[in-house]
């Protein structure tokens, strides 16, 4: 492998491990008992455009069999809820509770201050470069991988 796809590996492995081990710890330390996968799922369910299982599943990139078996523990710890749909009683639908708002709140302060860091240190929204290469890898993996966060 070239010195560019190495240390291209390095960074994006390094940056996605750093920033799950810090969301992680920041988490805990708030006194969230959920795992990042069980935030990430609410994180999903509250932000997508709909909420059936099909979809959040595909949002999530996760087969729906593995949803169901991680919505079944988040609906037993009381943070989501299941429904049928008004319409098609076939379609099952998924909302968040109000005891998965205060750990989404926590969640996303972490983000929002971890940005507010990042953009004061490195002085970001001066580096149009390096932002438009950020969007250009993300704009890839979305097409490669056929992710639409919705």
């Amino acid at each position: 492998m070239d010195y560019t796809k190495h240390t291209l590996n390095e960074l994006l492995v390094g940056l996605f491990n750093y920033i799950l081990y810090i969301e992680e710890k920041n988490l805990k330390n708030n006194g969230v008992k959920l795992s990042m996968n069980e935030v990430h799922l609410l994180e999903s369910i509250q932000k997508a455009s709909d909420n059936t299982m099909s979809h959040i599943a595909k949002r999530s990139m996760i087969t729906q069999g593995t949803l169901t078996t991680n919505i079944k523990g988040l609906v037993k710890k009381g943070y989501v809820e299941r429904y049928k749909d008004e319409n098609d009683g076939r379609i099952v639908r998924l909302r968040t509770t109000e005891l998965a708002k205060d750990v989404l709140y926590v969640h996303d302060q972490f983000h929002a201050l971890m940005i507010d860091k990042v953009v004061a240190d490195l002085k970001l929204e001066e580096n149009k470069i390096l932002l438009g290469s950020l969007e250009k890898i993300m704009d890839y993996f979305s097409k490669e991988y056929d992710t639409h966060f919705e």
